[in-house]
């Protein structure tokens, strides 16, 4: 689950981070109220999406110089830009080419930056830990550094019941030429950010930038979370932050049903058990010349209304040329999806070619049951010759 900007940084102040003052508007007329609370000075006006790149981002029929972060010094400026972002879609490189529409701004007080500095800590899935990640180049072009540079990336594994260490954080800052003052400043920042994410249980919590202002503080200028939706049930505080005009319609579908969905660009919709299958379904389709729709996984013990439910969502999807149906029976025996899968031909109805291919517990009865019923059914008799009728398919 993300969230937005404004989310990350409160959530990042109560851990002990300096955040700039800002405040939240869905109105143009809201956005000249903050920027008078601040007293008439400078401030940041933030689109609030979640994606990257918003400052090189560009809206959708607006003009070409109006990305997702404008800087803005007067009051008649605060409304025009306002107004020109506020229920508009922006394009950044995250979003693809329909964007992302804006329905709030975060007002933001400008600081003055003297340097720039990347902070974020994500889990190292090969090691099976946490990891701190810094770096003193900071800003829009980390991925960049990232991909070019990526020695100048410094790294420190974070043990989950201890969390960042002082002394981790501290050579960190001394790494990237912190010294004195500013060195225990930027210690505390780490720390906050470490004692965020593990106690949020985020999937990635980010700085980016980290600014050091000309006076010598030290401030998330930019914050992104983002969290494992696994162990949201802890955290119903984050769980309320969830903003449902930001996630794919299908996608909150599925997950209301227990499903796990992901929309992709291509026309053939997969309706699998098991993620590991589902991915080795995908591959193998792209591998035969097609292009997958989704990414279905209706899990190991799915039931007819479940499986009627994964159909009507695939189905949805008017780009969908043909589904392929891949089972392997373990727990979820293969005549049970059989019967789940007539059951949601007769309650969905289909428009497009269906390939089964079954294979595990219970396969022969599964087969039967499908041959028996006298639907428009293509069978398959394993996941090669199952990606190969289901791509003639989608291209017929």
């Amino acid at each position: 689950m993300k969230i937005h900007e404004y989310q990350a940084k409160e959530l990042l102040a109560k851990a002990g981070a300096l955040v700039p003052r800002g405040l939240v508007a869905t109105t143009p007329e809201e956005a000249v109220k903050h920027f008078d609370t601040f007293g008439g000075k400078p401030v940041v006006l933030k689109a609030q999406v979640h994606a990257g790149g918003r400052g090189k981002g560009r809206f959708v029929g607006g003009p070409a110089d109006l990305g997702g972060v404008k800087y803005i010094t007067s009051r008649e400026k605060v409304a025009d830009i306002a107004k020109a972002m506020l229920g508009q879609s922006l394009v950044t490189i995250q979003t693809g080419p329909e964007g992302q529409k804006v329905s709030t701004l975060l007002v933001q007080e400008a600081a003055d930056i003297a340097r720039e500095i990347y902070l974020g800590m994500v889990l190292d899935r090969a090691k099976g830990v946490p990891v701190v990640m810094a770096c003193a180049e900071g800003g829009v072009d980390i991925e960049h550094v990232a991909a070019t540079t990526p020695e100048k990336i410094l790294k420190a594994e974070v043990d989950p019941d201890s969390g960042l260490l002082p002394c981790q954080a501290r050579r960190l800052a001394y790494a990237m030429g912190f010294l004195g003052e500013q060195a225990t400043k930027a210690e505390a920042m780490m720390m906050a950010l470490s004692k965020a994410y593990l106690e949020y249980d985020c999937a990635l919590a980010e700085i980016n930038p980290l600014v050091i202002t000309p006076s010598g503080e030290v401030m998330a200028l930019d914050a992104k979370m983002t969290f494992d939706d696994n162990a949201l049930f802890r955290h119903p505080c984050v769980e309320a932050l969830r903003d449902p005009s930001e996630e794919d319609p299908a996608e909150a579908r599925a997950a209301k049903s227990g499903l796990s969905f992901v929309r992709m660009d291509g026309s053939i919709g997969c309706l699998v058990n098991g993620a590991g299958l589902a991915m080795a379904t995908m591959d193998i389709i792209k591998y035969h010349g097609g292009e997958p729709a989704n990414f279905l996984d209706v899990g190991g013990g799915a039931n007819k209304d479940q499986v009627t439910e994964a159909f009507r969502i695939i189905l949805a999807d008017k780009r969908v040329k043909a589904v392929l149906v891949n089972i392997f029976g373990g727990i979820m025996k293969c005549d049970t999806i059989a019967t789940a899968i007539l059951a949601a031909f007769q309650e969905v109805g289909f428009h497009v070619p269906l390939v089964v291919r079954l294979e595990g517990t219970n396969v022969n009865e599964g087969k039967k049951i499908l041959a028996e019923s006298g639907r428009n059914i293509i069978t398959a008799d394993g996941l090669t010759d199952a990606a190969r009728k289901v791509v003639e398919a989608a291209k017929a």
